[in-house]
């Protein structure tokens, strides 16, 4: 396999020619003044360490990114949802990101006119004074408060309101418990705007215990970023993306796996789990029947419950490939594309 990592100890070792500057926030090394960097430049120092936005998926504990993705992002394999998103905000104004970027500052401005305190920028990226793979990149501090020194600014929208139901979401407090990790201050406030039109600010306190924990997961992932070796995949939908990105192709080897029990036990669970999970979609296809019969031709059927709708969609037209073929084969070929296979993973029992 070829390596990937050493690109992040070369940069690393070329940090100090950006490092114009010995400010501190807090505890924290001002590393890169990012008023003097364009934005390629600042997306390749993000793969030299651990930053906030990356706390919560570098645990396992992101909902939207797994360990595996964002190991695959730092050692160089897969580009990162921000690099994609590069040029987003001149021609991309359908997504989270881009509408979280042009809120940021006027979130923090309502922050600062409900609380009365005063927020800066801080345009700069920081580092952990002992783990400098630990960076950040505050949204805001806050001035002149004995109280609370950071401001995190988040927006959610209909989908992601949800998250924030029940307080700050845990992927977010492990986020600001990263910033207040590398900057040794006490407190921050999160300042979200819900669904467009409510503000809530939530105030976090340091938590020694919970920084500790993080420091120790984080510096665990960073270990297999040095050293190459990936991190355990888990069940999520980011980990099946970067198990396909990571390993595209097959070379037609035959694998004996006899005689490692751990793996032949998950072969084993597997085969149980698919048995079980057959049974309960035919329990859940009689159950569907069942009330579907007894629906007929009626739209809706409400239960003390909840409620059912069975409706028809509207009709649509769509091309008759096989007849194409048939008829005007060489129409066909002119306007198709070649369209890459992919790994298709199947059980076969004995």
């Amino acid at each position: 396999m070829t390596t990937h990592h050493t690109h992040a100890k070369t940069q690393a070792e070329n940090l100090h020619l950006l490092n114009t500057t010995k400010r501190r926030h807090g505890q924290a090394h001002r590393l890169v003044n990012t008023r003097q960097i364009d934005r390629n430049t600042w997306l390749t120092i993000r793969k030299i360490g651990i930053g906030s936005s990356d706390a919560a998926s570098a645990v396992g504990l992101n909902p939207y990114k797994s360990q595996l993705e964002l190991w695959m992002e730092k050692t160089g394999r897969l580009n990162s949802t921000l690099d994609n998103d590069a040029n987003h905000p001149d021609n991309d104004d359908n997504t989270p990101l881009f509408w979280g970027t042009v809120l940021e500052p006027i979130v923090a401005e309502h922050y600062a006119k409900r609380t009365g305190h005063k927020v800066r920028r801080v345009n700069a990226i920081l580092q952990h004074k002992d783990y400098p793979w630990m960076l950040a990149n505050l949204d805001r501090e806050v001035a002149g408060s004995s109280e609370v020194q950071i401001l995190e600014c988040k927006t959610a929208g209909i989908n992601g309101a949800k998250l924030w139901r029940d307080g700050v979401p845990e992927y977010v407090q492990l986020q600001v418990m990263h910033q207040l990790a590398i900057t040794g201050q006490d407190a921050a406030d999160v300042a979200v705007l819900v669904g467009g039109n409510e503000l809530r600010i939530f105030r976090l306190i340091r938590d020694e215990a919970l920084i500790d924990r993080l420091v120790a997961l984080e510096s665990e992932f960073w270990r297999h970023v040095t050293e190459d070796t990936p991190p355990p995949a888990d069940a999520s939908d980011s980990a099946q993306r970067a198990l396909r990105s990571l390993y595209p192709d097959d070379d037609h080897e035959v694998l004996d796996l006899t005689e490692q029990p751990a793996l032949a036990q998950a072969f084993e669970q597997l085969k149980e789990v698919r048995s079980m999970i057959e049974g309960a979609k035919k329990e859940e296809a009689q159950f569907k029947h069942q009330l579907q019969q007894a629906m007929g031709t009626a739209s809706e059927a409400l239960f003390p419950a909840g409620r059912i709708t069975w409706k028809k969609s509207t009709d649509t037209r769509a091309v008759d490939l096989a007849r194409l073929k048939q008829e005007q084969p060489e129409v066909v070929k002119q306007y198709s594309n070649l369209k890459p296979g992919s790994r298709r993973f199947v059980v076969h029992q004995r």
